[in-house]
């Protein structure tokens, strides 16, 4: 039996290597199971927390993208405003020009129908009459004029069109710069070239281009000052300055829009349900909230939104368009003034000055106080602020004629920058093109 029982658990013995399966008590194989059960888990976990970090990828990605679109945009505008102050300058001078030649056709039309009327009279007194007859009128023919036609040189102002141009390549050759891939070496040639900001780039009526989104933000976080076209002469009394505000107080609208600059409205301030449209030229208020991003600079309380550019120094005119005049306003404001709460309203705090529709009442507001304004039935407002001399005149605007609204004297601290009110459903404010 002993032998016999040896060579059975021999023989077991043999099937179980055949098997390859040692033996393994219960116990052991529980607390696999249990350490398999934890892996499976943690599997499970990190394969949700993949898809987890895939989604917050795909999501951050998708925000970025929106963001880059909206400092596209803006960048667009500004270079379609630049285009237009471009074309504009150039319509101008071609409109100067064409002037002058029909005024000079009007002479010359005249001068031919003298000279046709002197040519029929000498054909009549050579064919007709008697010899006195004759005599007295070739007297009369000898003391007209027979002078050659003359036509004045008229041109373009050739200067004025190589300016513009001139600014245009320079903008073009700096956005090239900014967009350059910074792994792409310049040539010899652009090395040696000094990296200056075109002309065209400070210019009230050039507006700046920039390479990237960083830059724009970074401009608009310094406070841009837009170039001021120069005044003959500096503030140094207070009897100066009101002779100033005088004499723009009596000019005439031709005369106030040599000082135009283009407005462009700041996506970045905007309340959430400002509706900005028209390449950022017309505010309105919209039935529901705008998706914008977050943003330091934007108005959290008040239905607002800034102009892009501020004016620390010079003149300035912009006019604005009403289509529906009441519930809005329009004035300048510090960029310090707050963006929450009640106090964030224009002219209801020392940083900012306006003058405001409420229904049927016209008002002008600084400082949280009013002074009631005259009913007008004009629909554009122009707006001339001069940095230098520190006022601010608001005009009611009807075709070329102008008259005055309200001014505020005020010897400004800080950059200012244009700013909007737009509270009704179906109010709305355009900044127009001078």
């Amino acid at each position: 039996m002993k032998g016999g029982s040896e060579y059975e658990n021999a023989e077991k013995g043999y099937k179980q290597a055949r098997l390859g399966v040692a033996e393994t008590p219960p116990d052991k194989l529980r607390y696999k199971l249990t350490v398999m059960y934890g892996q499976i888990n943690g599997a499970t976990r990190a394969l949700e927390d993949v898809r987890a970090r895939q989604k917050d990828v795909r999501e951050a990605a998708q925000k970025k993208i929106e963001q880059l679109r909206q400092e596209y945009l803006e960048m667009k505008a500004l270079i379609d405003a630049s285009e237009a102050s471009s074309t504009r300058k150039i319509k101008e001078e071609e409109k100067r020009v064409s002037s002058k030649f029909d005024n000079i056709y009007q002479i010359l039309l005249k001068k031919k129908a003298e000279m046709q009327t002197v040519k029929e009279e000498i054909e009549a007194a050579l064919t007709k009459g008697g010899e006195f007859e004759f005599l007295e009128k070739a007297a009369q023919l000898q003391a007209v004029s027979t002078k050659p036609v003359y036509v004045p040189k008229v041109e373009l102002n050739h200067e004025l069109i190589k300016g513009v141009s001139q600014s245009t390549a320079d903008l073009k050759t700096e956005l090239k710069r900014c967009l350059r891939k910074p792994e792409e070496p310049l040539t010899s040639e652009e090395e040696k070239k000094p990296k200056k900001v075109p002309a065209a780039a400070v210019s009230p009526n050039k507006l700046p281009i920039f390479g990237s989104s960083e830059q724009l933000g970074d401009l608009k976080q310094a406070g841009f000052e837009a170039a001021a076209k120069p005044t003959p002469v500096q503030p140094n009394s207070v009897s100066l300055k009101a002779k100033v505000l005088e004499n723009f107080l009596a000019k005439s609208r031709p005369e106030l829009l040599a000082y135009a600059v283009k407005v462009i409205l700041d996506y970045n301030t905007a309340y959430s349900k400002v509706a900005l449209s028209e390449n950022y030229t017309v505010a309105s208020v919209a039935e529901t909230h705008q998706s914008y991003r977050p943003h330091p600079q934007r108005f959290t309380y008040c239905s607002q939104v800034l102009g892009l550019h501020c004016y620390k120094k010079g003149i300035h005119y912009w006019e604005v368009e009403l289509q529906k005049n009441n519930f809005c306003g329009m004035g300048i404001c510090y960029g310090s003034m707050a963006r929450q709460g009640p106090e964030s309203r224009l002219g209801r705090n020392c940083a900012s000055w306006c003058v405001e529709w409420f229904n049927n009442k016209i008002s002008a507001w600084h400082n949280n106080v009013e002074k009631i304004l005259p009913t007008t039935k004009a629909t554009r407002v122009g707006v001339l602020l001069n940095c230098d001399h520190g006022f601010v005149i608001f005009f009611a605007v009807a075709l070329d004629r102008i008259h005055v609204m309200y001014k505020y004297k005020e010897d400004f601290t800080e950059a200012l920058y244009p700013a909007f009110w737009v509270f009704s459903t179906g109010a709305t404010l355009s900044i127009c093109s001078a």
